[in-house]
């Protein structure tokens, strides 16, 4: 390959005038054979700019990606350069610079997801191989590439693959791991007054503090519990370590030692929270440490991630019983308080800094969950946990300092509103019982405050007072948050209009708090799930509420300014999730403003969490507004969706094709707009399919269009084109739903003459999944699917109908997969309209079927009835872990709006379908009508089947079936 022009396509792709041009070109080259060979040769390349080597490694990382695996895990690339990938990969990652290791760390954990260990045994062997006794660059670069594969056991569940995986990796590396770790400790020993030896190997000691960590997420090693003293005594030592080499000049940035001080509280977290008993001798000394630490270290911000480890070490040391009693006395509690919680909860400088210069940074640090790094969250957790331990006697202390901070700010509000800060925090802090819900914050409270009163004297003045401290609005604001379960609906609708008055606040924080208050107020409902803020009360302010949300979001035009703040649009999306079909009056408005938000930001989609929360405005749109303003919706939102899908921006694509899918779904129209027509031949594109996250989408598009469309596709000869996609998707395990919720569309709305020559093969993929690699997600799929062709007699299908076609495919088929696999786990369908289906499939069977008569007369007729029985008398069987209906009953399925619904409910679990026998409103009367008039035309024949095959219980059932009819 041409290394030096991919090399200038990969310099090209850095500068924003041809950047889409250079990457389309990339993606050309790609397709290649060993184009990934020659993206490491350009990394390896000393003389080529840094730069072009950050980008080679970059493209190689993301086409890894995309074409290491297919959907079964198997290889995308040829065995040859598989091997040199893997062969080469570790040796160039520890000789190139660490911006670079980054990206091909990543690149390695890519392929260690779906090779190691058994398709990569050698890795570890290569990576012990490499480890150096001094040479620091070459060891760092070997400590990241196993960091990245072993980083990825801690959130995974315990499992024999994992628990093997693991004890291979152990009985390689943890030895000669904590050999490195002497032999690092040896180095800095005798580099103590070179600073470039010492920064180097206290890299080193921070990356093998990070594999301590990795290695010990799910049990503790045994070469680590074998050497636990020494292992404890290093840990120690780097706590305690000091050389004013090493010390960050820098108040804001952490030096070597801080980021190694608090890898060592990461793994003492661990340790005691996990191994206690092991661990347990050795704890004493780190208590202490601790307390030095908190009580010494200032208020910079480099100390943070210490001090909140620390923090979370002493958390987990009150929680033990052996050591809670420590703290069991009023003036030991009294310090703690003084000396440790209030320094470390207070404001600082730093902080006023960021909420003034960054403000989207302070939101994020400072809302519930997504702060655990600071010093306020540490402290708080810490305070919480002493207060489990001794509630009464920790409230009352902690009382004394919230009124001695109050009354510090009522001596001079100008000069002392930090005090009045601290003393709600710390209020909030001993307030709150039990872990708060991303739903509706906080459920318990302490018995021995009174949060409401609290609220009413001392908070809900800053909501109120234009002249108030913006940090203490925000205080006032986060405090309706907190408690907004604890508040009655009374109390809300008191302080709802204040929450929509301070979007109108001039401060970002301000205004970006009292957006997510309005959210999560909107949100909450009372006992009888009835909206606690009335729907009845947001119409009338939704227009303006509306227009001024989308002024803040848009005030900045630039796309990465229009994005930058995720909870304003979410926001909106709770607004007009509450509208509803509210919205019709303002929609104009509201689709005007939400097209020229996709305009801006499709530029630049820097922001996930924005364009998540933008496409589901547009879903909530589409969804309320959609039935009644049907050509509106197409006019607006057509024209600029398919024209993003034009501009190949990748982000969007599953996006527009959900909304394209829910604008075609919510028309009330029998069928497609001309403009939806020109949709079909893209939709049927086998290139669209190629990528991964297009399939649920593209898949819920197609399934919406075929109803409306199918006589124009059968026209136009596109019916196979149609079928060839079911082919692909059906053969890949991860795609087998959108398979059968295709296949389903497809019988139900074709006319049985398009797809007369097609059946064979259509069965014959599905038989071949069921011998070779069936599922239990895709068996349930398959018997709905059966049930559903048996029940269509009136379209000319029916049990004979399915039984002709499975003898094309292979003579006699049908028996075992009736009686194997059809009727034993019919019993599994658990959605009413399935098991609605089953009934009506098994009463025809029974009925009208000819050859079960004839050809299945022995056994066939009373197996089925016998299944029948059983549907009509037991409740369903639910799957455990295979169906998520109850979860999604529970869960707020109006917040999910149709992208959400389509790519989070839908990806998990068969779609649930419409009701498809609506005439059938009482089952059991329907089935014994059915059955008494198939016993008149046939003479008596069902009353002979039931006196011979039936036993007398089942045939008791069946007489109260006969008899309700």
């Amino acid at each position: 390959m041409d290394i030096q022009s991919i090399a200038g396509l990969l310099q090209a792709s850095l500068d924003p005038a041809q950047n889409r041009q250079a990457e389309q070109s990339l993606k050309a080259e790609e397709i290649k054979p060993a184009f990934s060979l020659a993206l490491l040769q350009i990394v390896a390349t000393d003389t080529l700019p840094q730069t072009t080597r950050l980008a080679g490694a970059l493209f190689f990382k993301n086409f890894i990606r995309r074409n290491w695996t297919d959907e079964e895990g198997n290889h995308k690339l040829p065995q040859d350069e598989v091997a040199t990938i893997k062969s080469e990969l570790i040796g160039l990652m520890v000789r190139v610079p660490p911006s670079i290791q980054a990206q091909l760390g990543d690149a390695i954990s890519v392929i260690a997801d779906s090779d190691f260990w058994q398709r990569w045994d050698t890795l570890v062997d290569d990576l012990v191989l490499r480890l150096t006794p001094d040479n620091a660059q070459v060891n760092n670069g070997v400590l990241q590439v196993a960091h990245s594969i072993f980083r990825r056991w801690e959130p995974l569940f315990r499992s024999d693959e994992l628990y093997t995986e693991i004890n291979h990796v152990l009985s390689k590396f943890a030895t000669p791991l904590l050999q490195l770790w002497q032999n690092t400790d040896h180095m800095i020993e005798q580099s103590q007054g070179n600073a470039e030896v010492l920064k180097a190997q206290f890299a080193t000691l921070d990356v093998i503090l990070k594999l301590v960590y990795d290695l010990s997420t799910h049990d503790m090693p045994p070469q680590f519990e074998e050497n636990l003293p020494a292992i404890a005594a290093l840990l120690q030592k780097y706590l305690t370590y000091d050389n004013p080499l090493l010390q960050s000049t820098d108040d804001d940035e952490a030096g070597p030692l801080e980021i190694v001080r608090a890898g060592v509280f990461k793994v003492l977290v661990r340790y005691a929270r996990m191994y206690s008993e092991e661990f347990d001798s050795h704890m004493e000394q780190f208590i202490g440490t601790s307390w030095n630490f908190l009580t010494g270290l200032g208020p910079e911000a480099k100390y943070d991630a210490v001090v909140s480890r620390a923090l979370d070490f002493l958390t987990i040391v009150v929680s033990m019983g052996k050591y809670a009693g420590q703290f069991n006395d009023a003036t030991v509690l009294s310090q703690v308080t003084e000396n440790v919680v209030i320094p470390n909860l207070s404001l600082r400088e730093s902080d006023i800094e960021t909420f003034e210069d960054e403000p989207i940074e302070f939101i994020r640090r400072d809302l519930e969950g997504s702060d655990e790094d600071t010093r306020r969250r540490g402290a708080t957790n810490f305070l919480r946990k002493l207060m489990e331990q001794f509630e009464k006697l920790v409230t009352d202390i902690v009382m004394r300092y919230v009124n001695h901070f109050l009354a510090e700010y009522a001596k001079d509000r100008e000069a002392n509103w930090k005090a009045k800060d601290t003393a709600v925090h710390l209020f909030s802090s001993i307030a709150a019982k039990g872990v708060a819900t991303s739903a509706k914050g906080v459920l318990g409270v302490n018995p021995n405050v009174n949060v409401i009163d609290f609220f009413q004297n001392h908070v809900a003045e800053d909501l109120t007072d234009s002249h108030a401290q913006p940090l203490l609005k925000v205080d006032a604001i986060k405090y309706l948050y907190i408690f907004r379960s604890i508040l009655s609906p009374g109390q809300w609708q008191a302080a709802f209009p204040l929450l929509v008055q301070h979007l109108n606040s001039s401060n970002y924080v301000v205004y970006t708090y009292a957006a997510i208050a309005v959210d999560r107020a909107l949100f909450l409902t009372d006992d009888q799930k009835q909206p606690t803020i009335p729907r009845d009360s947001i119409v009338p302010l939704s227009k303006d509420l509306l227009q001024h949300l989308f002024t803040l979001i848009t005030k900045d035009t630039k796309p990465e300014k229009v994005q930058e703040n995720e909870f304003l649009i979410k926001c909106v999306m709770r607004v007009l999730i509450v509208l509803r079909d509210g919205v019709v009056p303002i929609m104009d408005m509201v689709l005007m403003n939400l097209v020229n938000i996709t305009k801006v930001i499709r530029h630049n989609p820097s922001n996930p969490g924005f364009c998540y929360y933008h496409f589901e405005c547009l879903g909530a749109l589409i969804r309320f507004a959609g039935p009644t303003q049907p050509e509106k919706i197409e006019a607006g939102l057509f024209p600029p969706l398919t024209e993003i899908l034009g501009a190949d921006v990748d982000e969007f694509r599953p996006y527009i094709f959900q909304l394209l899918a829910a604008m075609i779904e919510t028309n009330p129209s029998p069928t497609l707009s001309p403009s939806f027509q020109q949709l079909v031949a893209p939709v049927l594109n086998p290139v669209l399919w190629e990528s991964k996250g297009n399939v649920p989408a593209l898949a819920r598009c197609l399934c919406n269009i075929l109803p409306k469309a199918s006589t124009e596709i059968t026209a136009g000869n596109q019916t196979e084109a149609v079928l060839i996609i079911f082919q692909k998707l059906v053969s890949l395990k991860v795609y087998e739903t959108y398979a059968m919720d295709l296949i389903e569309t497809v019988v139900t709305s074709f006319p049985p003459a398009a797809l007369e020559n097609y059946w064979p093969t259509i069965l014959q993929l599905m038989f071949t999944r069921l011998s070779n690699s069936k599922t239990e997600a895709f068996t349930l799929r398959f018997i709905r699917f059966y049930h559903l062709v048996s029940a269509h007699t009136e379209k000319g299908l029916g049990a004979d109908f399915f039984i002709s076609v499975a003898d094309r495919v292979q003579a006699n088929v049908f028996t075992p997969i009736y009686t194997q696999i059809i009727l034993p786990d019919t019993q599994k369908l658990v959605r009413p309209a399935d098991r609605k289906t089953a009934v009506v499939s098994l009463t025809r069977t029974l009925a009208s079927s000819q050859a079960f008569v004839e050809r299945y007369a022995k056994r066939g007729w009373t197996i089925t009835c016998q299944a029948l029985l059983l549907l009509l008398v037991n409740p369903p069987v639910p799957q455990i872990g295979a169906d998520d209906t109850a979860v999604i009953e529970d869960r707020d399925v109006d917040d999910l709006s149709f992208g959400a619904a389509f790519t989070q409910l839908n990806t998990c679990r068969p779609a649930a379908p419409a009701d498809p026998w609506p005439e059938v409103t009482d089952v059991r009367v329907w089935v014994g009508r059915e059955l008494r008039a198939a016993d008149e035309r046939s003479g008596g024949r069902i009353g002979m089947f039931v006196g011979e095959k039936l036993g007398e219980e089942e045939r008791e059932v069946l007489r109260g079936v006969m008899g309700a009819a």
